[in-house]
Protein backbone atom coordinates (compact mmCIF):
# COMPACT_ATOMS: atom_id res chain seq x y z
CA UNK A 1 0.00 0.00 0.00
CA UNK A 2 1.00 3.60 -0.61
CA UNK A 3 -0.27 6.55 1.43
CA UNK A 4 -0.31 10.13 0.17
CA UNK A 5 -2.01 13.33 1.31
CA UNK A 6 -3.86 16.05 -0.50
CA UNK A 7 -2.83 19.70 -0.24
CA UNK A 8 -4.21 23.00 -1.49
CA UNK A 9 -6.43 25.99 -0.74
CA UNK A 10 -9.95 25.66 0.59
CA UNK A 11 -12.68 24.92 -1.98
CA UNK A 12 -10.25 23.97 -4.74
CA UNK A 13 -11.85 20.55 -5.14
CA UNK A 14 -9.59 18.23 -3.14
CA UNK A 15 -12.42 16.19 -1.61
CA UNK A 16 -14.37 16.13 -4.88
CA UNK A 17 -11.31 14.80 -6.66
CA UNK A 18 -10.74 12.09 -4.05
CA UNK A 19 -14.40 11.03 -4.31
CA UNK A 20 -14.06 10.83 -8.10
CA UNK A 21 -10.91 8.71 -7.79
CA UNK A 22 -12.10 6.35 -5.04
CA UNK A 23 -15.88 6.46 -5.01
CA UNK A 24 -15.74 7.44 -1.32
CA UNK A 25 -16.57 10.83 0.12
CA UNK A 26 -13.64 11.62 2.49
CA UNK A 27 -15.71 14.18 4.44
CA UNK A 28 -16.85 12.22 7.49
CA UNK A 29 -18.88 14.79 9.43
CA UNK A 30 -22.45 15.95 8.65
CA UNK A 31 -21.29 19.55 9.10
CA UNK A 32 -18.59 19.05 6.46
CA UNK A 33 -21.15 17.76 3.96
CA UNK A 34 -23.67 20.48 4.87
CA UNK A 35 -21.14 23.31 4.51
CA UNK A 36 -19.19 21.75 1.63
CA UNK A 37 -16.05 22.45 3.67
CA UNK A 38 -13.48 19.93 4.90
CA UNK A 39 -12.85 20.57 8.59
CA UNK A 40 -10.98 17.48 9.72
CA UNK A 41 -8.90 14.75 8.14
CA UNK A 42 -10.68 12.43 5.72
CA UNK A 43 -9.61 9.04 4.42
CA UNK A 44 -10.32 7.06 1.25
CA UNK A 45 -8.52 4.56 -0.95
CA UNK A 46 -8.48 2.91 -4.34
CA UNK A 47 -6.61 0.23 -6.29
CA UNK A 48 -4.43 1.66 -9.05
CA UNK A 49 -4.08 0.09 -12.53
CA UNK A 50 -0.75 -1.45 -11.55
CA UNK A 51 -2.42 -3.32 -8.67
CA UNK A 52 -1.07 -1.12 -5.87
CA UNK A 53 -3.51 0.10 -3.24
CA UNK A 54 -3.28 3.83 -2.61
CA UNK A 55 -4.78 5.50 0.46
CA UNK A 56 -5.47 9.23 0.56
CA UNK A 57 -5.36 11.46 3.63
CA UNK A 58 -7.61 14.35 2.63
CA UNK A 59 -6.69 17.51 4.54
CA UNK A 60 -8.69 20.68 5.18
CA UNK A 61 -7.67 23.72 3.14
CA UNK A 62 -9.10 26.46 5.32
CA UNK A 63 -6.71 28.65 7.28
CA UNK A 64 -8.57 27.89 10.54
CA UNK A 65 -7.74 24.19 10.23
CA UNK A 66 -4.05 24.30 9.33
CA UNK A 67 -3.18 22.33 12.48
CA UNK A 68 -5.44 19.51 11.26
CA UNK A 69 -3.80 19.71 7.84
CA UNK A 70 -0.31 19.40 9.36
CA UNK A 71 -1.41 16.31 11.29
CA UNK A 72 -2.40 14.73 7.98
CA UNK A 73 0.80 15.38 6.02
CA UNK A 74 3.26 14.62 8.83
CA UNK A 75 3.82 10.95 7.96
CA UNK A 76 3.41 10.83 4.17
CA UNK A 77 6.08 10.69 1.50
CA UNK A 78 3.91 11.87 -1.40
CA UNK A 79 1.24 14.47 -2.10
CA UNK A 80 -1.57 15.27 -4.53
CA UNK A 81 -1.28 19.06 -4.74
CA UNK A 82 -4.48 20.69 -5.95
CA UNK A 83 -4.90 24.16 -7.48
CA UNK A 84 -8.20 25.31 -9.01
CA UNK A 85 -8.06 26.59 -12.60
CA UNK A 86 -10.61 29.33 -11.90
CA UNK A 87 -8.84 30.71 -8.79
CA UNK A 88 -5.15 29.93 -9.17
CA UNK A 89 -2.61 30.11 -6.37
CA UNK A 90 -4.07 31.18 -2.99
CA UNK A 91 -2.79 31.81 0.56
CA UNK A 92 -3.35 28.28 1.81
CA UNK A 93 -1.74 26.92 -1.35
CA UNK A 94 1.37 28.75 -0.18
CA UNK A 95 1.17 27.66 3.47
CA UNK A 96 0.58 24.03 2.47
CA UNK A 97 3.60 24.21 0.15
CA UNK A 98 5.70 25.69 2.96
CA UNK A 99 4.74 22.73 5.16
CA UNK A 100 5.53 20.12 2.53
CA UNK A 101 8.83 21.79 1.68
CA UNK A 102 9.77 22.00 5.38
CA UNK A 103 9.05 18.27 5.76
CA UNK A 104 11.06 17.54 2.59
CA UNK A 105 8.18 15.85 0.74
CA UNK A 106 9.75 15.43 -2.70
CA UNK A 107 7.27 13.29 -4.64
CA UNK A 108 3.79 14.07 -5.81
CA UNK A 109 1.43 15.11 -8.60
CA UNK A 110 0.19 18.64 -9.33
CA UNK A 111 -3.50 18.56 -10.27
CA UNK A 112 -5.13 21.65 -11.79
CA UNK A 113 -8.81 21.06 -10.96
CA UNK A 114 -12.01 22.59 -12.33
CA UNK A 115 -10.47 22.62 -15.78
CA UNK A 116 -14.01 22.76 -17.13
CA UNK A 117 -14.63 26.17 -15.53
CA UNK A 118 -11.64 28.18 -16.74
CA UNK A 119 -8.56 28.07 -18.91
CA UNK A 120 -6.19 25.92 -16.80
CA UNK A 121 -2.96 27.21 -18.37
CA UNK A 122 -2.54 30.40 -16.24
CA UNK A 123 -3.11 28.48 -13.01
CA UNK A 124 -0.75 25.72 -14.17
CA UNK A 125 2.04 28.16 -15.01
CA UNK A 126 1.55 30.00 -11.72
CA UNK A 127 1.65 26.77 -9.68
CA UNK A 128 4.66 25.55 -11.61
CA UNK A 129 6.56 28.74 -10.74
CA UNK A 130 5.65 28.44 -7.06
CA UNK A 131 6.72 24.80 -6.88
CA UNK A 132 9.98 25.43 -8.75
CA UNK A 133 11.80 26.69 -5.66
CA UNK A 134 10.57 23.92 -3.38
CA UNK A 135 11.12 20.22 -2.70
CA UNK A 136 8.23 19.52 -5.12
CA UNK A 137 9.88 21.18 -8.11
CA UNK A 138 9.30 19.27 -11.33
CA UNK A 139 6.52 16.95 -10.14
CA UNK A 140 4.20 15.59 -12.87
CA UNK A 141 1.23 17.80 -13.83
CA UNK A 142 -2.30 17.04 -14.97
CA UNK A 143 -5.45 19.06 -15.68
CA UNK A 144 -8.59 17.44 -14.37
CA UNK A 145 -12.25 18.00 -13.55
CA UNK A 146 -13.80 16.14 -10.67
CA UNK A 147 -17.25 17.13 -11.93
CA UNK A 148 -16.97 15.93 -15.56
CA UNK A 149 -14.30 13.25 -15.10
CA UNK A 150 -12.03 14.83 -17.71
CA UNK A 151 -8.37 14.02 -17.02
CA UNK A 152 -9.14 11.39 -14.34
CA UNK A 153 -7.61 8.58 -16.40
CA UNK A 154 -4.41 10.59 -16.87
CA UNK A 155 -4.34 11.46 -13.17
CA UNK A 156 -4.76 7.80 -12.24
CA UNK A 157 -1.82 6.96 -14.47
CA UNK A 158 0.33 9.65 -12.82
CA UNK A 159 -0.61 8.31 -9.39
CA UNK A 160 0.32 4.80 -10.53
CA UNK A 161 3.77 6.11 -11.54
CA UNK A 162 4.04 7.95 -8.21
CA UNK A 163 3.30 4.71 -6.33
CA UNK A 164 6.33 3.11 -7.95
CA UNK A 165 8.57 6.00 -6.92
CA UNK A 166 7.65 6.20 -3.24
CA UNK A 167 10.25 4.72 -0.86
CA UNK A 168 9.86 1.28 0.69
CA UNK A 169 10.21 1.64 4.47
CA UNK A 170 12.01 -0.87 6.69
CA UNK A 171 9.49 -3.47 7.93
CA UNK A 172 11.80 -4.32 10.86
CA UNK A 173 12.03 -0.71 12.09
CA UNK A 174 10.79 0.31 15.52
CA UNK A 175 7.18 1.45 15.44
CA UNK A 176 6.26 5.06 16.21
CA UNK A 177 2.58 5.45 15.40
CA UNK A 178 1.37 9.06 15.53
CA UNK A 179 -2.39 8.88 16.19
CA UNK A 180 -4.71 11.05 14.09
CA UNK A 181 -8.05 9.69 15.39
CA UNK A 182 -9.07 8.23 18.75
CA UNK A 183 -12.63 7.08 19.47
CA UNK A 184 -14.72 4.33 21.06
CA UNK A 185 -16.99 1.82 19.34
CA UNK A 186 -19.78 0.12 21.26
CA UNK A 187 -18.88 -3.51 21.78
CA UNK A 188 -15.28 -3.03 20.59
CA UNK A 189 -13.83 -0.37 22.86
CA UNK A 190 -10.96 1.95 22.03
CA UNK A 191 -10.02 2.41 18.38
CA UNK A 192 -7.22 4.58 16.98
CA UNK A 193 -6.16 5.29 13.41
CA UNK A 194 -2.80 6.35 12.00
CA UNK A 195 -0.40 6.07 9.11
CA UNK A 196 2.14 3.30 9.71
CA UNK A 197 5.23 4.82 8.08
CA UNK A 198 7.79 2.19 9.19
CA UNK A 199 7.85 -1.18 10.94
CA UNK A 200 5.27 -3.94 11.28
CA UNK A 201 2.17 -4.39 13.46
CA UNK A 202 0.75 -7.75 14.47
CA UNK A 203 -2.38 -8.63 16.38
CA UNK A 204 -1.37 -9.23 20.01
CA UNK A 205 1.61 -6.83 19.89
CA UNK A 206 2.22 -4.73 22.97
CA UNK A 207 2.89 -1.01 22.48
CA UNK A 208 3.67 1.84 24.87
CA UNK A 209 1.85 5.17 25.01
CA UNK A 210 4.44 7.94 24.75
CA UNK A 211 4.45 10.26 27.71
CA UNK A 212 2.54 8.02 30.12
CA UNK A 213 4.41 4.74 29.57
CA UNK A 214 1.10 2.90 29.68
CA UNK A 215 1.18 -0.48 27.93
CA UNK A 216 -1.57 -1.39 25.49
CA UNK A 217 -2.24 -4.49 23.43
CA UNK A 218 -3.49 -4.69 19.84
CA UNK A 219 -6.62 -6.82 20.03
CA UNK A 220 -7.75 -6.04 16.48
CA UNK A 221 -6.01 -4.73 13.36
CA UNK A 222 -7.60 -3.28 10.22
CA UNK A 223 -6.39 -1.64 7.04
CA UNK A 224 -8.63 -0.29 4.29
CA UNK A 225 -11.66 -1.80 6.02
CA UNK A 226 -10.29 -5.36 6.20
CA UNK A 227 -9.11 -7.37 9.20
CA UNK A 228 -5.42 -8.43 9.24
CA UNK A 229 -3.15 -10.45 11.48
CA UNK A 230 -0.08 -8.50 10.37
CA UNK A 231 0.39 -5.21 8.52
CA UNK A 232 3.66 -3.84 7.18
CA UNK A 233 4.44 -0.21 6.43
CA UNK A 234 3.41 1.81 4.56
CA UNK A 235 -0.27 1.51 5.48
CA UNK A 236 -3.31 3.25 6.89
CA UNK A 237 -4.23 1.28 10.00
CA UNK A 238 -6.99 1.12 12.57
CA UNK A 239 -6.13 -0.52 15.90
CA UNK A 240 -8.59 -1.85 18.46
CA UNK A 241 -6.68 -1.49 21.73
CA UNK A 242 -6.93 -3.26 25.06
CA UNK A 243 -5.64 -1.56 28.21
CA UNK A 244 -6.60 2.06 27.56
CA UNK A 245 -9.78 4.15 27.33
CA UNK A 246 -10.39 6.33 24.29
CA UNK A 247 -10.51 9.39 26.53
CA UNK A 248 -6.91 8.75 27.60
CA UNK A 249 -5.63 9.22 24.04
CA UNK A 250 -5.72 12.16 21.68
CA UNK A 251 -4.51 13.22 18.25
CA UNK A 252 -0.74 13.63 18.33
CA UNK A 253 -0.16 10.91 20.91
CA UNK A 254 2.21 8.14 19.82
CA UNK A 255 2.23 4.39 20.28
CA UNK A 256 5.77 3.00 20.44
CA UNK A 257 7.73 -0.23 20.32
CA UNK A 258 8.52 -0.87 24.02
CA UNK A 259 12.03 0.11 25.08
CA UNK A 260 12.94 1.50 21.67
CA UNK A 261 12.20 5.20 22.08
CA UNK A 262 13.08 8.02 24.45
CA UNK A 263 10.91 11.08 24.92
CA UNK A 264 12.82 14.36 25.13
CA UNK A 265 11.97 17.98 25.81
CA UNK A 266 15.24 19.39 24.45
CA UNK A 267 16.74 18.94 20.98
CA UNK A 268 19.46 20.53 18.88
CA UNK A 269 18.37 21.06 15.29
CA UNK A 270 19.53 22.22 11.88
CA UNK A 271 17.31 24.99 10.53
CA UNK A 272 16.29 25.10 6.90
CA UNK A 273 15.22 28.15 4.90
CA UNK A 274 15.74 30.67 7.73
CA UNK A 275 18.67 31.53 10.00
CA UNK A 276 18.30 31.21 13.75
CA UNK A 277 18.56 34.97 14.25
CA UNK A 278 15.56 35.61 11.98
CA UNK A 279 13.11 33.43 13.89
CA UNK A 280 10.81 34.30 16.81
CA UNK A 281 11.78 32.77 20.13
CA UNK A 282 8.33 31.22 20.66
CA UNK A 283 7.00 28.92 17.92
CA UNK A 284 4.99 25.77 17.37
CA UNK A 285 6.66 22.54 16.30
CA UNK A 286 4.84 19.87 14.26
CA UNK A 287 6.00 16.31 13.66
CA UNK A 288 3.80 13.43 12.60
CA UNK A 289 0.36 14.25 13.98
CA UNK A 290 1.87 15.91 17.08
CA UNK A 291 2.20 19.59 17.85
CA UNK A 292 3.82 21.39 20.77
CA UNK A 293 5.06 24.83 21.64
CA UNK A 294 8.82 25.35 21.62
CA UNK A 295 11.26 28.01 22.77
CA UNK A 296 14.12 28.57 20.35
CA UNK A 297 17.65 29.42 21.47
CA UNK A 298 20.05 30.23 18.61
CA UNK A 299 23.35 28.35 18.62
CA UNK A 300 24.93 29.08 15.26
CA UNK A 301 23.69 30.74 12.09
CA UNK A 302 21.63 27.67 11.09
CA UNK A 303 21.48 25.67 14.33
CA UNK A 304 19.33 26.11 17.41
CA UNK A 305 18.25 24.44 20.61
CA UNK A 306 14.53 23.85 21.00
CA UNK A 307 12.96 23.49 24.44
CA UNK A 308 9.69 21.60 23.98
CA UNK A 309 6.64 22.36 26.10
CA UNK A 310 5.66 18.68 25.80
CA UNK A 311 8.24 15.90 25.61
CA UNK A 312 8.02 13.86 22.39
CA UNK A 313 9.60 10.57 21.22
CA UNK A 314 12.16 11.94 18.78
CA UNK A 315 15.25 10.57 17.09
CA UNK A 316 18.29 11.96 15.35
CA UNK A 317 17.40 12.43 11.69
CA UNK A 318 13.74 13.33 12.25
CA UNK A 319 12.32 16.08 10.06
CA UNK A 320 9.75 18.48 11.48
CA UNK A 321 8.59 22.04 10.94
CA UNK A 322 8.22 25.24 12.92
CA UNK A 323 5.05 27.31 12.59
CA UNK A 324 4.28 30.88 13.54
CA UNK A 325 0.51 30.61 13.98
CA UNK A 326 0.08 34.34 14.56
CA UNK A 327 1.66 35.21 11.21
CA UNK A 328 0.19 32.18 9.39
CA UNK A 329 3.72 31.24 8.37
CA UNK A 330 5.87 28.15 8.38
CA UNK A 331 9.24 29.91 8.60
CA UNK A 332 11.52 26.87 8.80
CA UNK A 333 11.88 23.17 8.54
CA UNK A 334 14.12 21.43 11.05
CA UNK A 335 16.36 18.37 10.97
CA UNK A 336 17.04 16.85 14.40
CA UNK A 337 20.77 16.56 15.17
CA UNK A 338 20.72 15.56 18.85
CA UNK A 339 17.93 14.42 21.18
CA UNK A 340 20.00 14.37 24.38
CA UNK A 341 22.16 17.50 24.01
CA UNK A 342 24.62 18.64 26.69
CA UNK A 343 23.65 21.52 28.98
CA UNK A 344 24.77 25.02 28.05
CA UNK A 345 26.07 26.39 31.33
CA UNK A 346 29.02 28.65 30.63
CA UNK A 347 29.51 31.84 28.70
CA UNK A 348 30.22 30.99 25.07
CA UNK A 349 28.72 27.49 25.43
CA UNK A 350 26.16 28.09 22.67
CA UNK A 351 28.83 29.07 20.11
CA UNK A 352 30.99 26.10 21.14
CA UNK A 353 27.99 23.80 20.75
CA UNK A 354 27.34 25.21 17.27
CA UNK A 355 30.89 24.29 16.28
CA UNK A 356 30.36 20.78 17.67
CA UNK A 357 27.17 20.41 15.64
CA UNK A 358 28.99 21.57 12.51
CA UNK A 359 31.55 18.81 13.07
CA UNK A 360 28.72 16.37 13.76
CA UNK A 361 27.41 17.02 10.27
CA UNK A 362 30.71 15.68 8.93
CA UNK A 363 30.51 12.34 10.77
CA UNK A 364 27.78 9.84 11.72
CA UNK A 365 25.77 10.75 14.81
CA UNK A 366 26.85 7.52 16.51
CA UNK A 367 30.52 8.51 16.27
CA UNK A 368 29.81 11.92 17.84
CA UNK A 369 27.82 10.41 20.72
CA UNK A 370 30.45 7.76 21.34
CA UNK A 371 33.22 10.39 21.36
CA UNK A 372 31.22 12.48 23.84
CA UNK A 373 30.45 9.58 26.21
CA UNK A 374 33.64 7.47 25.68
CA UNK A 375 31.51 4.34 26.14
CA UNK A 376 27.83 3.77 25.42
CA UNK A 377 25.41 0.90 24.90
CA UNK A 378 24.54 0.00 21.32
CA UNK A 379 20.90 -0.16 22.42
CA UNK A 380 21.18 3.42 23.67
CA UNK A 381 22.38 4.57 20.25
CA UNK A 382 19.42 2.81 18.66
CA UNK A 383 16.99 4.58 20.99
CA UNK A 384 18.22 8.02 19.90
CA UNK A 385 18.41 7.09 16.22
CA UNK A 386 22.15 6.56 15.75
CA UNK A 387 24.18 3.60 14.52
CA UNK A 388 27.42 2.20 15.98
CA UNK A 389 30.42 3.69 14.13
CA UNK A 390 32.58 1.13 12.31
CA UNK A 391 35.73 1.96 14.30
CA UNK A 392 34.24 1.31 17.75
CA UNK A 393 35.32 -1.46 20.13
CA UNK A 394 32.62 -3.91 21.19
CA UNK A 395 32.00 -5.76 24.45
CA UNK A 396 28.54 -7.30 24.38
CA UNK A 397 26.04 -4.44 24.14
CA UNK A 398 28.72 -1.92 25.11
CA UNK A 399 30.77 0.16 22.68
CA UNK A 400 33.99 2.03 23.45
CA UNK A 401 35.86 4.70 21.53
CA UNK A 402 39.46 3.55 20.79
CA UNK A 403 41.06 6.80 21.94
CA UNK A 404 39.07 6.66 25.18
CA UNK A 405 40.21 3.03 25.65
CA UNK A 406 43.86 4.14 25.54
CA UNK A 407 43.15 7.00 27.96
CA UNK A 408 41.56 4.58 30.41
CA UNK A 409 44.58 2.28 30.02
CA UNK A 410 47.02 5.12 30.73
CA UNK A 411 45.08 6.03 33.88
CA UNK A 412 45.13 2.41 34.99
CA UNK A 413 48.91 2.21 34.57
CA UNK A 414 49.29 5.41 36.61
CA UNK A 415 47.00 4.01 39.29
CA UNK A 416 48.94 0.75 39.58
CA UNK A 417 52.21 2.71 39.51
CA UNK A 418 51.09 4.83 42.43
CA UNK A 419 49.98 1.80 44.42
CA UNK A 420 53.31 0.11 43.79
CA UNK A 421 55.32 3.21 44.71
CA UNK A 422 53.47 3.60 47.99
CA UNK A 423 53.84 -0.06 48.88
CA UNK A 424 56.04 -2.28 46.66
CA UNK A 425 54.74 -5.32 48.52
CA UNK A 426 51.08 -4.58 47.67
CA UNK A 427 49.35 -7.18 45.51
CA UNK A 428 48.12 -4.82 42.82
CA UNK A 429 44.45 -3.95 42.50
CA UNK A 430 41.27 -6.01 42.23
CA UNK A 431 39.43 -5.85 38.92
CA UNK A 432 36.29 -4.57 40.68
CA UNK A 433 38.24 -1.75 42.30
CA UNK A 434 39.87 -0.90 38.97
CA UNK A 435 36.42 -0.54 37.38
CA UNK A 436 35.39 1.78 40.23
CA UNK A 437 38.57 3.87 40.21
CA UNK A 438 38.42 4.34 36.43
CA UNK A 439 34.66 5.13 36.57
CA UNK A 440 34.03 2.58 33.83
CA UNK A 441 30.25 2.39 33.19
CA UNK A 442 30.31 -1.43 33.10
CA UNK A 443 32.76 -4.20 34.13
CA UNK A 444 32.62 -5.75 30.65
CA UNK A 445 34.65 -2.79 29.37
CA UNK A 446 37.72 -3.61 31.50
CA UNK A 447 38.98 -6.35 29.11
CA UNK A 448 38.89 -3.80 26.28
CA UNK A 449 41.04 -1.45 28.36
CA UNK A 450 43.52 -4.24 29.12
CA UNK A 451 43.76 -5.03 25.38
CA UNK A 452 45.22 -1.56 24.75
CA UNK A 453 48.90 -1.44 23.85
CA UNK A 454 49.22 1.17 26.61
CA UNK A 455 48.31 -1.54 29.13
CA UNK A 456 50.95 -3.99 27.89
CA UNK A 457 52.81 -3.69 31.19
CA UNK A 458 49.82 -4.85 33.26
CA UNK A 459 49.53 -8.48 34.28
CA UNK A 460 46.30 -10.24 35.26
CA UNK A 461 45.45 -13.26 37.35
CA UNK A 462 43.17 -14.36 40.19
CA UNK A 463 40.93 -11.33 39.59
CA UNK A 464 43.77 -8.85 40.28
CA UNK A 465 45.81 -6.45 38.17
CA UNK A 466 49.53 -5.91 38.71
CA UNK A 467 52.38 -4.17 36.99
CA UNK A 468 54.70 -6.64 35.36
CA UNK A 469 58.22 -6.51 36.75
CA UNK A 470 60.50 -5.08 34.05
CA UNK A 471 63.85 -6.70 33.40
CA UNK A 472 66.65 -4.31 34.44
CA UNK A 473 69.94 -4.37 32.58
CA UNK A 474 73.22 -4.98 34.42
CA UNK A 475 74.16 -1.32 33.97
CA UNK A 476 70.86 -0.13 35.53
CA UNK A 477 71.15 -2.60 38.38
CA UNK A 478 74.62 -1.21 39.26
CA UNK A 479 73.30 2.35 39.25
CA UNK A 480 70.28 1.39 41.37
CA UNK A 481 72.51 -0.40 43.88
CA UNK A 482 74.66 2.71 44.30
CA UNK A 483 71.65 4.98 44.74
CA UNK A 484 69.95 2.64 47.21
CA UNK A 485 73.15 2.35 49.25
CA UNK A 486 73.35 6.12 49.52
CA UNK A 487 69.67 6.44 50.48
CA UNK A 488 69.97 3.68 53.07
CA UNK A 489 72.25 6.02 55.06
CA UNK A 490 70.51 9.30 54.20
CA UNK A 491 66.88 8.43 53.19
CA UNK A 492 65.95 11.92 51.92
CA UNK A 493 69.23 13.01 50.36
CA UNK A 494 68.25 12.38 46.75
CA UNK A 495 71.15 12.31 44.27
CA UNK A 496 71.55 15.44 42.17
CA UNK A 497 71.20 15.47 38.39
CA UNK A 498 74.98 15.55 38.06
CA UNK A 499 75.40 12.56 40.38
CA UNK A 500 72.78 10.60 38.44
CA UNK A 501 74.60 11.33 35.17
CA UNK A 502 77.86 10.07 36.69
CA UNK A 503 76.09 6.81 37.48
CA UNK A 504 74.76 6.60 33.91
CA UNK A 505 71.17 6.92 35.14
CA UNK A 506 69.17 8.92 32.62
CA UNK A 507 65.42 9.31 32.32
CA UNK A 508 64.90 5.91 30.70
CA UNK A 509 66.99 4.04 33.26
CA UNK A 510 65.38 5.83 36.21
CA UNK A 511 61.91 5.17 34.79
CA UNK A 512 62.66 1.46 34.52
CA UNK A 513 63.92 1.39 38.13
CA UNK A 514 60.80 3.23 39.29
CA UNK A 515 58.53 0.81 37.45
CA UNK A 516 60.41 -2.15 38.88
CA UNK A 517 59.81 -0.81 42.39
CA UNK A 518 63.52 -0.29 43.09
CA UNK A 519 63.22 3.51 43.33
CA UNK A 520 60.35 5.95 43.99
CA UNK A 521 59.99 8.96 41.71
CA UNK A 522 58.94 11.99 43.78
CA UNK A 523 59.19 14.53 40.96
CA UNK A 524 61.30 15.12 37.89
CA UNK A 525 64.90 14.20 38.81
CA UNK A 526 64.05 13.41 42.47
CA UNK A 527 64.22 9.71 43.40
CA UNK A 528 64.02 8.13 46.87
CA UNK A 529 63.52 4.62 48.22
CA UNK A 530 60.12 2.93 48.05
CA UNK A 531 58.30 3.63 51.29
CA UNK A 532 59.84 7.11 51.60
CA UNK A 533 56.44 8.81 51.79
CA UNK A 534 55.34 6.87 54.87
CA UNK A 535 58.77 7.27 56.44
CA UNK A 536 58.72 11.04 55.86
CA UNK A 537 55.25 11.26 57.40
CA UNK A 538 56.45 9.43 60.51
CA UNK A 539 59.39 11.83 60.91
CA UNK A 540 57.25 14.94 60.33
CA UNK A 541 54.66 13.75 62.84
CA UNK A 542 57.18 14.52 65.57
CA UNK A 543 57.37 18.21 64.67
CA UNK A 544 55.31 20.94 66.38
CA UNK A 545 52.38 21.76 64.12
CA UNK A 546 51.89 23.46 61.86
CA UNK A 547 55.43 23.12 60.54
CA UNK A 548 57.19 25.05 57.79
CA UNK A 549 59.12 23.71 54.80
CA UNK A 550 62.31 24.83 56.54
CA UNK A 551 61.38 22.81 59.63
CA UNK A 552 60.61 19.79 57.48
CA UNK A 553 63.92 20.18 55.61
CA UNK A 554 65.90 20.15 58.85
CA UNK A 555 63.94 17.22 60.32
CA UNK A 556 64.42 15.12 57.20
CA UNK A 557 68.06 16.06 56.75
CA UNK A 558 67.68 17.13 53.15
CA UNK A 559 67.71 20.20 50.91
CA UNK A 560 65.07 22.62 49.67
CA UNK A 561 65.49 21.00 46.23
CA UNK A 562 64.04 17.78 47.68
CA UNK A 563 61.74 18.95 50.47
CA UNK A 564 59.52 21.20 48.32
CA UNK A 565 58.42 18.48 45.82
CA UNK A 566 58.35 15.92 48.66
CA UNK A 567 55.88 18.05 50.66
CA UNK A 568 53.77 18.58 47.54
CA UNK A 569 53.65 14.83 46.97
CA UNK A 570 52.78 14.16 50.63
CA UNK A 571 49.89 16.62 50.47
CA UNK A 572 48.68 15.23 47.13
CA UNK A 573 48.69 11.67 48.42
CA UNK A 574 46.87 12.63 51.62
CA UNK A 575 49.71 12.15 54.13
CA UNK A 576 49.73 15.83 55.06
CA UNK A 577 47.61 18.93 54.63
CA UNK A 578 48.96 22.21 53.27
CA UNK A 579 47.53 25.51 54.54
CA UNK A 580 47.22 28.76 52.56
CA UNK A 581 50.10 30.34 54.51
CA UNK A 582 52.48 27.62 53.29
CA UNK A 583 52.64 25.62 56.56
CA UNK A 584 51.78 21.94 56.84
CA UNK A 585 50.15 19.49 59.23
CA UNK A 586 50.32 15.68 59.28
CA UNK A 587 46.92 14.04 58.74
Amino acid sequence: MRVIATAGHVDHGKSTLIKALTGTDPDRWDEERRRGLTIDLGFAWTTLPGGEAMAFVDVPGHQRFVRNMLAGVGEVAGVLFVVAADEGWKPQSEEHLQALHALRVRRGVLAITRGDLADPLPALEQARRRLSGSSLAGVPEVVVSGATGAGLAELTGKLDELAGELPNPDPTADVRLWLDRCFSIRGAGTVVTATLSAGTLTRGDELVVAGTGKRVTIRGLQSLGEEHETIRATARVALNLRGVHAGELDRGDALLTPGAWRSTDSVDVLLRERGSGELPRELGMHIGAAATGVRLRPLGADTARLSLRTALPLRIGDNALLRDAGQHLIPAGIHVLDVCPPELRRRGAAAARARELERTGQQPAGAELLARNHAIRASELRVVGASPPPHCLVAGDWLMEPTARDEYAARLVELLDRIHNEDPTADGLSEQEAVRQLSLPHPSLLPLVLDSAVAAGIGTGSGRLRLKDPELSEHVRRGVTAIRARLAEHPFDAPTAAELRELGMGTEQLGAANKAGQLLRIAEGIYLLPGALQRARDVLAGLPEPFTPSGARDALGTSRRVVVPLLERLAREGYTRRFPDGTHRVR
